[in-house]
């Protein structure tokens, strides 16, 4: 993502004009668009027109569009983000009122201007998707016999690429051949999709996750490929190729695949892993149970009211789903809450609700904190009630 302008008061008023270069920059507009901001792109409108003697024709026109933001819709795995809303400024072809959607698209900029302005979080979301020095793309190949997902693992998010499925017929006792061919053709169409997606000479890791053999036979098959083809790239990056076990050859199972440490220890470096250990510290100080660790929005806003998620080791985990409310007065919450944890000298992590540790943290409310110092009594009857309501169980989670 290319910053081209920006035009920000200390008020937090003003304009930033962007430029997504790549698939993961949808992502990023996805969480800095928000319904009632102010959108303006490139658009292609078909119009009806009427010439003197009655005739109507009907064109595409190529239309530069201002829309109040009243929906999004994004499609992770196509990398497509369309924003929804009504047009408020007039040209030739649009009226002021009219519903248009806008194509958030590669290689075409769009101009943003936050509703209620730019807050702290905003303007860390642009920050983010303009750095440069991006952390690369891990792929996975999640499988069983016969079935196979390809995965990328994000910064931010794990995308699924292509499916892979094949029929290969059962073993039989002393009849294994016909197996043994379904599953060269199987590793053939598997081995020439993921081709198609991934640059596997590329030195970074491959994970490959099966039960049983599966997958140690597939990297088998790779190698084997590429020094019959003499791709000596591919041959020389075989270390990187990394056989890890699965409980089945669906998606749900990388999820496993992720936490299992030889993964972890591989992608140390990576945003997945820190905040894969951010939710592992947690659980394990919850589990301790000595009021070091608070989950819930009444509890973890209390604990930062009382100064303990502030210098000296205290962590704020909030998830980013949290500040895609439609209410500003929930996303005006969730901000102020972020800046005053920094102000204070404490770190604020705010995680992808797309990645496993996330969706962990969805689980206990969207928000928890690792404190500085043990505090009791933060689930009075008020903390328990809204933990109710936010479908939150303190006594199941632990």
């Amino acid at each position: 993502m290319l910053l081209k302008k920006q035009n920000i008061e200390r008020d937090g008023s003003g304009t930033i004009t962007l430029f997504p270069e790549e698939p993961e920059d949808m992502w990023h507009a996805y969480n800095l668009i928000a319904v009632n901001d102010l959108l303006r792109a490139f658009a292609i409108r078909r119009v009806t027109t009427e010439s003197s003697t009655g005739t109507t024709k009907s064109e595409r026109v190529h239309t530069l569009l201002t829309i109040r933001v009243t929906g999004l819709d994004f499609d992770p795995q196509a990398g497509q983000l369309h924003v929804s809303g009504r047009v408020t400024e007039e040209n030739k072809w649009v009226r002021v009122g009219a519903f248009h959607t806008l194509d958030i698209e590669l290689r075409r900029d769009f101009t943003l201007e936050k509703n209620e302005g730019w807050d702290s979080v905003s303007l860390d979301v642009v920050k983010e998707a303009i750095r440069q020095d991006k952390e690369g793309v891990v792929p996975a190949v999640v499988m069983q016999e016969g079935i196979a997902n390809i995965c990328l693992i994000t910064e931010h998010q794990t995308v699924l690429k292509q499916r892979v499925e094949t029929g290969i017929p059962k073993k039989r006792s002393g009849r294994s051949a016909d197996h043994d061919k379904g599953m060269v053709r199987f590793y053939e169409t598997l081995l020439d999709t993921l081709k198609r997606h991934i640059d596997l000479a590329q030195k970074r890791p491959l994970l490959l996750a099966s039960p049983g053999f599966t997958a140690a036979g597939f990297k088998k098959y790779i190698i084997d490929d590429a020094t019959r083809r003499g791709e000596k790239a591919i041959m020389a990056n075989k270390d990187n190729f990394l056989v890890v076990h699965s409980s089945s050859g669906h998606l749900h199972s990388l999820n496993e695949v992720l936490k299992s440490s030889e993964v972890l220890n591989k992608l140390k470096d990576t945003k997945y892993a820190r905040e894969t250990r951010y939710m592992d510290d947690f659980m394990a100080l919850l589990r301790q149970d000595d009021g070091r660790a608070w989950y819930g929005p009444t509890e973890v806003e209390k604990a930062v009211e009382k100064g303990a998620v502030g210098r000296g080791g205290g962590v704020l985990l909030i998830n980013n789903s949290l500040f895609r409310s439609q209410e500003i007065g929930v996303r005006k919450r969730w901000v102020a809450l972020v800046d005053k944890v920094k102000e204070e000298g404490g770190e604020a992590r705010v995680l992808s609700s797309d990645h496993e540790s996330g969706k962990r943290l969805e689980g206990l409310g969207g928000i928890a904190a690792i404190l500085t110092f043990p505090l009791e009594d933060l689930d009075d009857e008020e903390g328990e009630g809204e933990a109710v309501e936010n479908g939150v169980d303190h006594e199941a989670v632990i």
